[in-house]
């Protein structure tokens, strides 16, 4: 938990120094910087698709999980915007914002989350931490999550920090069970998980541009589709391999 207990403190550190720098930005500024921002989101979500998403082998290019990711985002968003997920977040937020006094607390709450919770060293370094008492990772993540969650406080605000506690709960989850599940969040459910969540941080980068063109919050479940897609793939090769 060592790992995770650093990583939730270099975005709270982080976060602090964003909204010290946000005083700072003048409106015309902030549009210019938030629109920078989104553009940067999508290249990174792009990047993770690709790269989960295409092999090299013998010089050639190949790719594999394009219907999965189809399936993933469809199904997910179905169910998102069935469990109205983005407006119950929204009412949670809107209920905080007004006992606190803060603004943009939803937008800048989940965005942060899914951009720290989503990707391999997530997921690999949490299983490290639990498994092999390694916080190498996770040290490595802390550093880059506390950069970026300076460019993200200073533009959604005070949300970014409490996402610190989504990547403790996440995280640290993952670590306590990683002896259950550590066998199981690897190879193609590894991928699968990072491919889906890369695709949906591409939307949130969308949602920097145009507020609600699309709702990246309603979309979190499509994360769950790699692994039950596995497991029923193995519970189909055990039952009919007899």
């Amino acid at each position: 938990m060592l790992g995770t207990t650093v990583n939730f403190f270099a975005i709270i550190t982080g976060s602090i120094i964003g909204l010290l720098f946000k005083k700072k930005i003048k409106e015309e500024h902030f549009t210019a910087v938030n629109k920078s921002m989104g553009l940067a989101i999508i290249i990174v979500g792009f990047n993770g698709v690709i790269s989960n998403m295409f092999t090299v082998s013998n010089g050639k290019i190949s790719s594999s999980g394009e219907l999965l990711l189809i399936i993933s985002l469809a199904l997910g968003a179905l169910v998102g915007t069935a469990l109205k997920i983005d407006d119950r977040l929204k009412k949670i937020s809107t209920k905080i914002e007004k006992k606190l006094n803060m603004g943009n607390f939803a937008i800048g709450f989940s965005s942060a989350t899914i951009i720290f919770c989503v990707g391999a060293m997530s997921i690999v370094g949490a299983l490290n931490d639990g498994l092999r008492n390694d916080h190498s990772t996770l040290f490595i993540k802390s550093t880059l999550d506390g950069i970026t969650s300076i460019v993200l406080a200073s533009t959604l605000g005070i949300g970014v920090a409490f996402s610190a506690f989504s990547v403790f709960i996440y995280q640290g989850a993952i670590s306590l069970l990683s002896g259950l599940i550590g066998d199981f969040l690897t190879g193609n459910v590894l991928t699968g998980i990072c491919m889906v969540g890369n695709a949906i941080i591409i939307a949130i980068g969308l949602s920097f541009w145009k507020k609600d063109f699309i709702k990246p919050a309603n979309m979190l479940p499509a994360i769950l589709i790699p692994p039950f897609y596995e497991l029923f793939k193995w519970l189909f090769q055990m039952i009919f391999s007899k």
